[in-house]
């Protein structure tokens, strides 16, 4: 038996894996930057500079996906992932519902 693999979706497949983890990595970024900010952590030279590296880094995210053809495909990965951290918080937070739930199947 042979695996049929199309070298195209593979690549974008794994493009858009990790765009997303970027995107993960981007996001928690910009709340530690937000926290420091608030905090007065930051000269002011610092913010501005904090601020253009997170715009320019969305700049740059986006154009990947553009020109790649793959925003859906990120949006895809990105929405399974956030159903996968929801459901793990989820049973961190109502163990009991859980128990019960895995002791019916």
């Amino acid at each position: 038996m042979s695996i049929d693999l199309d070298s195209e979706r593979l690549k974008h497949g794994v493009l858009s894996l990790v765009i997303a983890l970027v995107e993960i990595i981007r996001d928690a970024l910009k709340i530690e930057a937000y926290k420091r900010v608030e905090a007065g952590d930051l000269t002011e030279d610092e913010v501005e500079r904090l601020g253009k590296a997170l715009m320019d880094l969305d700049e740059a995210i986006e154009s990947i996906k553009r020109e790649q053809g793959i925003v859906e495909s990120v949006k895809k990965v990105r929405d399974g992932l956030d159903r996968i951290v929801d459901d793990v918080l989820d049973r961190m937070i109502n163990p009991e519902r859980w128990s019960k739930e895995g002791a019916k199947a």
